[in-house]
């Protein structure tokens, strides 16, 4: 998925990647680690989305998932006014090429089972108990 990523960001920027430092990478970064500390619970980073009008809604919607909670697809769906554009909703989630910052991890299934994380459901499992949602998901506990 990341190269499909990468491509949509260089074509809808129109725009090669150059490795470098920048100021908001710093503050990218910076704001990343208070987060991973435990000190941090929504990030303040200029973002601009590169995606479909639809994506960029569900991104939206992501972002309004407060720290410490969960949201479903279905939830998300009908937050966009469209409970049967679930499978959609699922998909741009996927297509978030910012996650933990646009906190896609925080969608969970309608039975509260984690499914779908491109970074792997371990990660995501290690995300949600960083925030506090400890809950037991049916996964393996990587955390003992």
């Amino acid at each position: 998925m990341r190269t499909t990523i990468d491509n949509r960001i260089q074509s809808g920027l129109d725009a090669d990647y150059e490795e470098g430092e920048s100021v908001v990478i710093d503050e990218c970064k910076k704001q990343l680690m208070e987060y991973f500390d435990g000190k941090r619970t929504s990030f303040e980073i200029p973002l601009l989305m590169v995606g479909f009008d639809f994506q960029k809604h569900v991104w939206d919607e992501l972002l309004k998932i407060p720290y410490g909670t969960t949201s479903t697809y279905l939830g998300l769906s009908k937050n966009l006014g469209n409970e049967k554009a679930f499978r959609a909703v699922a998909a741009a989630n996927g297509a978030n090429a910012i996650s933990i910052i646009i906190p896609c991890h925080r969608v969970v299934g309608s039975k509260g089972k984690l499914v779908g994380y491109a970074g792997g459901l371990a990660t995501k499992q290690k995300l949600l108990k960083l925030e506090g949602i400890g809950k037991d998901y049916g996964q393996l506990d990587l955390f003992e």
